[in-house]
């Protein structure tokens, strides 16, 4: 009998060990060498893996032309949604449904749209095809194109923003904005200007006004950080912006690139006020962009709101990888902006439309105030990025001319005019066969209404988006990476929903 309790206290002993080990796993498979200090705070408890803090997703309903023929929204190109719902999928998991943001899944990929002519910013161009989960209804795509502007044709002012705090503790968190600032560090040159900024119960300038061709200085400094305390997030964005304004430049790029979970529990934490302050600044001329990093404490609203605020991007590094394509493959985008406070505005006619519903951007609809007002704020959109919208309608039988003008808005970073673009949809436009962008993002589109569990989702299912996307041939090994890597994605969600 004692030899029985011995086993089993063994037995617990070992469990015990293994659960630890278990939580403490990195998501690349190494493990997390924790503080005992931070053990607590850091292994997530049962009902905490899903502590992603986002906004409530209110879904558009359909509308008549005939009685509300106009949809305004903000433009922009944030991607944060795809990649955290990708870490979710590739960890077995289910993606909380709140998290799910349909246009950042469709914008996280480039699309062969049609492009700007010389001199001109954006370009715009619509397509109408069948609708996979119902076959009463087509698709609408508008499609948004900007000009190409080189990382290296201006000199960039550039302020790392780091939060060091003990919930960034991590491989997956500082760890990886380490690896990801360090790659970024080796496009610039000796026209850019770097500096280091760190923040956890107080903030620090690590590094000031560094020639951007020092590489090792810079990275040095990078690959010293540690992350310990509480989060003075207001106190870090101050002490960033008066780096910004010490080495401003009105040739250069002038940014802050923040890096964080979101996780402000210090100082002023609330959205209205961090708004207010991302806003005074972004009047001056230094914009603010954000990487999103980590899991179970990770405030995507805290986030998605300093970069909407700050005429940045928002974008969520779930691996070296993702780091890659933000900071270096779409560099020029990241940095350039081309078009700001971009909005779209689209009117239907009730001639040849029943009804019409915009997929995505809940959280950037407009009024038509709004949308009119010259100094309201919206989104950016940078060099060579493409932006889509995506309407589900459904025509009146026989309908034949125009479907929807289709305008964008926008005001030029260096002239600050506006200006605006149109397109004009049309059923001749409809295409029985579509092209491989168009059947692309119908399938990137009926995935996230799976994953949203949209009552509009219809016939969806993710069987018949596996077998649409393995139709192409940019899903293939040798094809798009990315799109490649999404339809392994799917297989995967397919055994998880």
């Amino acid at each position: 009998m004692k030899a029985k309790k011995i086993l089993s206290a063994i037995c617990a002993l070992a469990l015990g060990i293994c659960l630890l080990m278990a939580c403490n796993a990195a998501p690349n498979g190494g493990m997390y060498d924790i503080p005992n200090s931070a053990v607590g705070d850091m292994i997530p408890q049962i009902g905490e893996l899903e502590n992603y803090q986002t906004e409530d997703i209110i879904e558009r309903d359909f509308m008549s032309p005939a009685i509300t023929p106009d949809s305004y929204f903000s433009l922009d190109r944030n991607t944060a949604s795809y990649s955290y719902m990708r870490r979710i999928i590739n960890e077995g998991r289910k993606v909380a449904s709140g998290s799910v943001r349909l246009e950042e899944y469709i914008n996280y990929f480039s699309y062969d749209y049609v492009r700007p002519e010389e001199g001109d910013a954006l370009a715009i161009s619509s397509k109408l095809f069948d609708c996979p989960w119902n076959d009463a209804h087509k698709l609408l795509s508008i499609g948004v194109a900007a000009e190409e502007v080189a990382f290296s044709e201006k000199p960039n002012n550039i302020v790392f923003l780091i939060d060091t705090s003990g919930s960034m503790y991590g491989d997956d968190r500082l760890g990886l904005i380490q690896q990801s600032f360090s790659m970024l560090t080796e496009s610039l040159s000796a026209d850019d200007t770097v500096s280091i900024v760190t923040y956890a119960g107080d903030s620090r300038v690590a590094l000031s006004g560094e020639i951007g061709s020092n590489k090792i200085q810079i990275c040095n400094v990078l690959q010293d950080l540690v992350a310990n305390g509480s989060t003075n997030g207001q106190g870090g964005i101050q002490k960033a912006y008066e780096l910004a304004e010490r080495y401003y430049s009105e040739e250069a790029n002038n940014r802050v690139i923040l890096a964080t979970d979101g996780d402000f529990n210090v100082g002023a934490s609330s959205k209205r006020e961090l708004e207010s302050l991302i806003s005074q600044k972004r009047d001056s001329g230094i914009y603010l962009s954000v990487l999103g990093v980590g899991m179970y404490n990770t405030n995507d609203t805290t986030m998605k709101t300093l970069a909407e605020n700050g005429n940045g991007n928002y974008a969520y590094l779930d691996s070296v990888a993702e780091a890659r394509k933000v900071l270096v493959e779409e560099l020029g985008g990241t940095f350039n902006v081309v078009a700001k406070d971009a909005k779209m505005g689209v009117t239907f006619n009730a001639d040849t439309v029943e009804k019409y519903r915009l997929l995505g951007y809940e959280s950037k609809m407009m009024s038509q105030e709004e949308f009119d007002d010259e100094q309201n704020d919206a989104g950016e959109i940078g060099s060579g990025h493409t932006v889509t919208a995506l309407y589900e309608v459904e025509l009146k039988e026989n309908a034949s001319g125009s479907v929807a003008i289709c305008e964008v808005r926008f005001k030029s970073p260096q002239t600050n005019e506006n200006i605006a673009i149109l397109d004009m949809a049309m059923t001749d436009d409809y295409n029985e066969t579509p092209d491989e962008d168009s059947v692309f993002i119908a399938c990137v589109a009926e995935y996230g209404l799976v994953l949203r569990q949209s009552q509009y989702k219809g016939s969806a299912n993710i069987e018949n988006v596996i077998t649409r996307l393995s139709a192409l041939d940019c899903t293939k090994p040798d094809g798009n990476q990315f799109r490649a890597e999404f339809l392994e994605i799917v297989k995967k969600a397919k055994r998880i929903y």
